[in-house]
């Protein structure tokens, strides 16, 4: 499999990734209001059930709100242009492991072979930002060698 084809494949799962979780956010915001209008209008000021309900459909409007900013962020990822450093967008080959660098989903595992899809903001990805082929890099007391990037 090509360089591109690849990487088109791992952003493809991980937009999938979170538009999943945008639905099943919207599905549990759906659940917390029904629950709420189910149970009626508060029984008084202190109305303990329907201000639980009301309060996770927020938090789960809140988690949404942020996957939705994850999975624009993940569609600004540009795959016609190559990477010759690490930076978003990049896949990362090292003689440790695979990284894309586009969101903190974790682990792929995508035709026998695993990547580590990160956020720009982990602290490998800090490791590693503006490194070029060939350069290692400190993490964790261990030697990082990059050894390809696409």
């Amino acid at each position: 499999m090509n360089k591109l084809t690849l990487k088109e494949k791992l952003l493809a799962y991980c937009v999938k990734h979170q538009e999943e979780a945008i639905r099943q956010l919207q599905e549990a915001i759906d659940d917390a209001q029904k629950q709420a209008n189910d149970y009626g209008a508060p029984k008084d000021r202190y109305d303990a059930f329907r201000t639980k309900m009301m309060r996770q459909r927020d938090m789960f409007a809140q988690q949404q709100a942020k996957a939705n900013t994850v999975l624009n962020t993940l569609l600004k990822i540009p795959l016609d242009r190559p990477f010759d450093k690490v930076e978003f967008g990049a896949v990362v080959i090292t003689d440790k492991q695979q990284l894309f660098v586009s969101a903190g989903i974790g682990k792929i595992e995508m035709e026998g072979e695993v990547f580590y899809a990160i956020s720009p903001v982990v602290p490998i990805y800090k490791a590693l930002e503006g490194k070029i082929v060939g350069d290692e890099a400190q993490f964790n007391g261990m030697k990082i060698t990059i050894k390809d990037i696409f």
